[in-house]
């Protein structure tokens, strides 16, 4: 039986604050899958009421999500912060003077993976927009775009000529996006990012994760994948004043 902290009471709280010391830990990390409520009964040598009320204090708290059908997952921190900007690479082109093409590979309805699914906070499994498109500055890969789209919000997103209008702007047209989180990483190439950015498979690139908000629900669920050796990201910004 795992053992649970003694200095918080009532029992669901001890509960609670087990699963915060995990995840503040690493040992359970973003997106990833709790146990089971049943898994954590048995671990935790607690009924499953008290397990069930622990978990759902920790949803409202935006600690964890959970997905009807599909489980419970770490949630994603809000960000305090914006990274970079929101750019439209259509008008970042055309500023730097030079031609912006788009290719759209994918658009359609998609049911995605679980952890999309997480990422969109959805209450039960559901379908999702889904589009794959390559940006290109005078005939160079410069942009792979892949985005998943709440249809609450943008109905008929999947109507639209995407090589004529950026998915930006059409988004921009038909909801307010009141909240932007972004995450930087780098990865090295597989085979369809290679392809598609003309980069050897193993090459750096650098991958943007960006999830964006209606008010309180999650609108977008993207990847933008820039070969690293022809692409930054970064931004200029003034500092707010310590209080």
């Amino acid at each position: 039986m795992t053992a649970l902290p003694e200095a918080a009471s009532p029992l669901y709280e001890r509960v609670k604050h087990y699963v915060r010391d995990l995840i503040r830990d690493g040992q359970w990390r973003l997106d990833q899958r709790l146990p089971s409520e049943n898994d954590l009964v048995q671990s935790l040598g607690v009924s499953r009421m008290t397990v069930n009320r622990a978990l759902t204090e920790l949803t409202r708290e935006g600690v964890l999500k959970r997905i009807q059908g599909v489980g419970t997952f770490v949630a994603a921190p809000r960000p305090r912060s914006a990274l970079v900007e929101v750019a439209n690479i259509p008008a970042e082109i055309g500023a730097r003077g030079h031609r912006h093409r788009a290719d759209v590979l994918t658009l359609g309805r998609v049911v995605p993976a679980a952890a999309i699914l997480a990422s969109f906070e959805f209450a039960a499994q559901r379908d999702v927009f889904h589009s794959r498109i390559v940006h290109y500055e005078d005939d160079v890969p410069v942009q792979f775009e892949e985005r998943f789209v709440n249809p609450d919000l943008a109905p008929d997103y999947d109507r639209q000529d995407f090589a004529r209008v950026s998915t930006l702007d059409y988004l921009q047209s038909v909801t307010a996006l009141t909240e932007i989180e972004h995450v930087v990483s780098a990865i090295a190439a597989d085979e369809e990012t290679g392809h598609h950015l003309d980069v050897a498979p193993g090459e750096p690139c650098l991958l943007l994760h960006r999830r964006t908000w209606t008010g309180p629900t999650v609108a977008t669920v993207n990847r933008l994948l820039y070969a690293g050796s022809r692409h930054c990201l970064g931004s200029r910004y003034k500092p707010t004043s310590p209080s």
